[in-house]
């Protein structure tokens, strides 16, 4: 890749650490001018009948859900642990999701500002009704359906395959019967999170449709009230090639004319994006501690790695990254350097599958350069292996 400017919050990171600090640097950087306004451009854009809830596991840190929480209509949660983080900064609802919830998390949940619980089978249905008989309440939740077909060729699918998620939609009809007859239940709508990093537009637009009627049908069948249709997320980050990114003007268009085209429906539609809301503004910044030639391969080692960084090694592809130059030498001996030649980035651990860049062409690449991976900003850090090896852990700049 090539030698290019970086967006100012790295710029003044690395200079301010290269003047003040001789340790490597290995940081995540985050830019909350730039997480703010792509945030504000999304809630803009969508039609009056969505409400845009931010989900949390693409990145709990507290610096980004304050900068969200003034723009946000709301969280998608999927543990009581992302329930405190949300509620020590907002007093917005949430969405309660997951497969594997605790009674005492559905117990905790009822405490806090969760609006609706995602029902994923029919034996959490039971424990649900249960836990809220006793405490003397009624639980709005959303059904989640497994749909029978694929929706998209996203990287992963959770629906139209078998999965631990949701409820096959041959059942459904079974599981909607169940919850009428439950006096604690109160059935709101459908979940239909189906997919995950999808970078077809035209498919996620198909995709909203056939979830709005799917649930109109089943709504007329069971005489339902007018159904909250949650779609989930899965709208994707190009990683492969950034310059063609998931065209979000296309799903904005096509939602805007779902809106009028079921003007008389009275319907309400969640989205819960993450990769797509935060993947852009955070940076992992590490800088190279050698460069190497292995069996006519060229490799860099770089401070810090997939323990801090899973992503690339996980899905076994290359973190866009580009290389912020330090022309400083304070050895007295040669750099090692290679020029127009691919690279493999390796991290600091002691596993070959410690692999961030896999045989990327640079210019040029010194020991005691500094690599910015980009789009880290989602799946980054808490996602990763922090203590394998006991390295230091990088630091968190928000800027």
């Amino acid at each position: 890749m090539e030698t290019v400017e970086k967006k100012s919050a790295v710029e003044t990171y690395i200079e301010q650490r290269k003047s003040s600090d001789s340790e490597p640097i290995c940081a995540y950087v985050y830019d909350l001018e730039l997480l703010k306004e792509h945030a504000t451009s999304i809630k803009e854009s969508l039609p009056s009948f969505c409400r845009f809830y931010y989900a949390v596991k693409a990145n709990p840190a507290r610096e980004l859900l304050q900068t969200l929480e003034p723009i946000v209509d709301g969280f998608e949660v999927a543990s009581i642990g992302e329930i405190g983080k949300v509620s020590n900064v907002s007093g917005k609802p949430m969405l309660f999701g997951g497969p594997g919830k605790k009674d005492s998390e559905i117990e905790n949940a009822m405490d806090h500002n969760v609006e609706y619980f995602n029902v994923e089978s029919f034996h959490e249905l039971n424990r649900m009704n249960y836990i809220a008989k006793q405490n003397e309440v009624t639980l709005p939740v959303l059904l989640r359906v497994n749909l029978s077909e694929n929706v998209s060729e996203s990287n992963i699918r959770m629906s139209g395959v078998p999965s631990q998620f949701g409820v096959d939609e041959r059942d459904v009809q079974d599981l909607i019967k169940k919850a009428m007859e439950l006096q604690n239940i109160d059935v709101r709508g459908f979940h239909y999170h189906a997919m995950s990093n999808n970078l077809d537009a035209h498919a996620h637009v198909r995709f909203v449709e056939m979830c709005i009627e799917k649930s109109l049908a089943w709504r007329d069948e069971y005489e339902l009230n007018n159904p909250i249709i949650d779609i989930g997320g899965g709208v994707g980050i190009n990683y492969w090639n950034p310059d063609q990114p998931f065209d979000w003007e296309t799903l904005a268009t096509g939602l805007s004319q779902c809106e009028t085209a079921y003007k008389d429906e009275n319907l309400t539609l969640f989205l819960e994006i993450g990769r797509y809301v935060t993947a852009e503004c955070g940076s992992y910044v590490a800088e190279v501690l050698d460069v190497k030639t292995n069996h006519s391969e060229h490799y860099a080692v770089i401070r810090g790695g997939s323990h801090h960084l899973r992503f690339p090694a996980a899905w076994k592809i290359s973190q866009p990254f580009s290389i912020y130059p330090i022309d400083e030498w304070r050895y007295p001996f040669e750099r090692p350097e290679i020029t127009d030649t691919k690279v493999t980035v390796a991290g600091e651990l002691c596993t070959p599958n410690d692999v961030l860049v896999r045989k990327e062409y640079v210019n040029r690449l010194r020991a005691g350069d500094v690599l910015v991976f980009e789009y880290a900003g989602a799946y980054g850090w808490t996602i990763s292996h922090h203590d394998f090896l006991s390295h230091p852990h990088p630091e968190h700049v928000y800027i």
